[in-house]
């Protein structure tokens, strides 16, 4: 699969999904769906706890998989977002984050080959994503305690160890770290991902996509974009990019001054505008496309998605706009 992405990616502009949070908020899923069978009489309340869904709604995240597959979608990325111990002692399911990794990634792996084995001329891949923390290394949560850190470098990386070894298991063809706001905490991951390469003699691509979270044009931790590919680029990724937080159109700026300075292929998955008084996204797929295109017009990108899903077939929109 290495070899068909890396023979993909130079012929033409790969298509990412969308999000997967707004696509799940669709079906009005409630505390009992979230718990299924298995966690009817769990200790805590877990709805919002999307990953879960691997296990106890396989069917809804199988079938929002294959919605953004039928859109034209060549890269879809796995339902783990939060599936590290750190971001699931939130729900006091520390236990459980390689199995939800595991299980995300089959997920995706069936529906990615199904679609695959349909249409050989057009593979399919699937990304396993590694979200952020909700814990930082390079941050104190205490504003009277600037030196106070809540996790050790070496507990991130067991947790994104236990996260990529679930991963790699369930067959993903790449590694997106993800929504990156502390570098320090993504270093972390890269060194638990090259633990788990060292142990199991197998290399995949690496995806590291940064979040720039205001105009200032800088990382929650106060990182530049150059700064950021500076910290990041010993890694070698296979993509360096931005996601999240700001619009195309505010996003585009911070883009351009990475793509100028990255020595691999560069990706950027935005946010349908910015959000309203409501927190919901009012720009259309069409409107976005516009901004997109001209991401491509201006060699920026070789992967473009959507960090939000205003509508499911926003992928097969840009499939037919853009000049790829």
């Amino acid at each position: 699969m290495s070899a068909s992405l890396q023979e993909a990616i130079k012929n033409r502009i790969l298509i990412l999904d969308g999000a997967m949070g707004t696509m799940i908020q669709r079906y009005k899923l409630t505390e009992a769906d979230y718990r299924g069978e298995r966690f009817a009489n769990w200790h805590t309340d877990v709805k919002g706890n999307n990953d879960l869904l691997c296990i106890t709604k396989p069917e809804v995240i199988e079938a929002i998989h294959r919605e953004y597959l039928e859109a034209g979608a060549d890269i879809i990325e796995t339902n783990t977002f939060s599936c590290t111990s750190i971001a699931m002692a939130d729900y006091d399911m520390q236990e459980f984050a390689y199995e939800l990794s595991l299980e995300g990634a089959k997920i995706a792996r069936r529906a990615a080959d199904e679609y695959t084995k349909a249409n050989p001329d057009k593979p399919r891949f699937v990304a396993g994503a590694m979200g952020p923390l909700n814990k930082l290394l390079s941050l104190s949560p205490d504003i009277n305690d600037p030196g106070f850190r809540a996790v050790t470098f070496d507990e991130c990386m067991n947790a994104y160890y236990d996260n990529a070894r679930g991963l790699l298991d369930g067959g993903v063809d790449i590694f997106l770290i993800e929504t990156i706001t502390d570098t320090l905490n993504t270093k972390s991951a890269l060194f638990a991902i090259d633990k788990l390469f060292e142990e199991r003699g197998v290399k995949i691509p690496i995806m590291i996509s940064g979040t720039i979270t205001d105009a200032s044009g800088r990382t929650l931790s106060g990182q530049t974009v150059e700064a950021f590919w500076i910290s990041i680029k010993h890694a070698k990724p296979f993509c360096v990019g931005l996601n999240c937080a700001l619009g195309a159109k505010e996003m585009r700026p911070h883009l351009e001054a990475l793509a100028e300075i990255a020595d691999c292929y560069v990706h950027a998955y935005p946010n349908a505008g910015l959000p309203n008084e409501m927190g919901e996204y009012d720009q259309t797929p069409h409107e976005m496309c516009h901004f997109i295109e001209d991401f491509v017009e201006s060699n920026f990108v070789n992967i473009v998605g959507a960090a939000v899903a205003p509508h499911p077939t926003i992928s097969g929109t840009w499939r037919n706009m853009l000049p790829i």
